[in-house]
């Protein structure tokens, strides 16, 4: 980063990672390069986003720019009914269209790129580069060894109330009824929220989607039995070594 021009692009999800990762990149660059903090905003997700987020600017001392792809309303929803497409070979079509062409209409060609890769997900970040050769990425938390439940501990620390999906036991804060989801994902959300699942179970039929894997078998939605998958309900709020000396330079730095 020896180009002061550069900016630095935050991209937060409304996840403790990338909170975490925010955070840290403000207390680091110290107002050398222009830092901006980009939110992709997709309808589907908990409502209880919109606070974390405030709370979050609170804590960065810095708004959050709110980005959306305006053509499908930000809406999962909009993506399966037009795109007649939810999940295969071929990825996700929401994650392309809500979330990757949005980035990439904002983004600028010598960013410096900000994610809340965490230390267990050094494969992401390798993936990221191989598919993006000309952006540069700063992995803040894989160098400083900050792990998932790290953040968490971390967000828990600094006062804020964690967003209601984590809460909830949820080890993502995704869309509600995210169709990357697997069998004990999908449980859960059978019996957390019956009306989106019971909305995804209709979509997959109408669209011919299994989205789904149980015994190494696609399987449509509905065909899933309610004992299947097992999904670790709570999220753990150990924090080590690397959280307690991150708080430090976030202390000392701000």
């Amino acid at each position: 980063m020896s180009d002061l021009k550069q900016r630095i692009v935050c991209w937060f999800s409304c996840g403790a990672a990338s909170a975490v990762a925010t955070k840290l990149a403000i207390a680091e660059n110290g107002g050398k390069h222009p830092l901006v903090i980009a939110y992709t905003r997709v309808s589907e997700e908990h409502p209880d986003n919109t606070r974390f987020m405030r709370d979050c600017e609170q804590w960065f001392g810095q708004e959050i720019t709110v980005l959306e792809n305006e053509k499908y309303h930000a809406s999962i929803n909009e993506v399966f009914s037009r795109e007649k497409y939810m999940a295969g070979i071929m990825g996700a079509p929401c994650t392309r269209l809500l979330k990757r062409e949005v980035r990439q209409k904002f983004q600028q060609p010598d960013d410096i790129h900000v994610f809340g890769y965490t230390a267990e997900e050094q494969h992401r970040v390798d993936r990221f580069i191989d598919a993006n050769n000309d952006a540069e990425i700063w992995a803040i938390l894989v160098e400083k060894g900050l792990t998932k439940e790290d953040c968490l501990a971390m967000i828990d620390r600094a006062g804020i109330r964690l967003p209601e999906m984590y809460r909830m036991g949820y080890r993502n804060n995704n869309c509600i009824g995210c169709v990357k989801g697997g069998a004990g994902y999908w449980n859960k959300i059978r019996k957390d929220f019956p009306d989106v699942f019971r909305l995804r179970c209709e979509q997959s039929r109408k669209l011919n989607a299994k989205i789904v894997t149980m015994n190494g078998k696609h399987i449509f939605l509905d065909e899933l039995p309610e004992t299947a998958g097992n999904y670790q309900a709570e999220p753990s709020f150990q924090c080590g070594i690397m959280c307690e000396l991150a708080e430090k330079e976030m202390q000392c730095k701000n």
